[in-house]
């Protein structure tokens, strides 16, 4: 069992990366060992879809490393506004 929590991987996701908008979602019916989440931030603008995914593998460095499956969706201010439109 993974000692973080949805809540945790959102707080330090928001404050490293000054994320405008992040959620997490546990995805391993407790245990913390799966997690997805949705970034936004203006540290993702002009950045590839790979250099944005390297800046949170990064940021979660540690954590990864007991976590065993974490998918994540990082998009600029500008991109999440046009995805809350579709």
């Amino acid at each position: 069992m993974s000692k973080y929590t949805s809540k945790y991987l959102e707080d330090k996701l928001k404050e490293k990366l000054d994320a405008t908008y992040v959620q997490v979602t546990d995805e391993s019916d407790g245990c913390g060992g799966k997690f997805s989440a949705i970034i936004v931030s203006k540290a993702f603008e002009g950045k590839a879809l790979l250099q944005k995914h390297r800046l949170v593998n990064t940021t979660l460095a540690e954590e990864l490393k007991e976590i065993h499956a974490f998918s994540q969706k990082s998009y600029t201010p500008a991109e999440w506004e046009k995805v809350q439109q579709q």
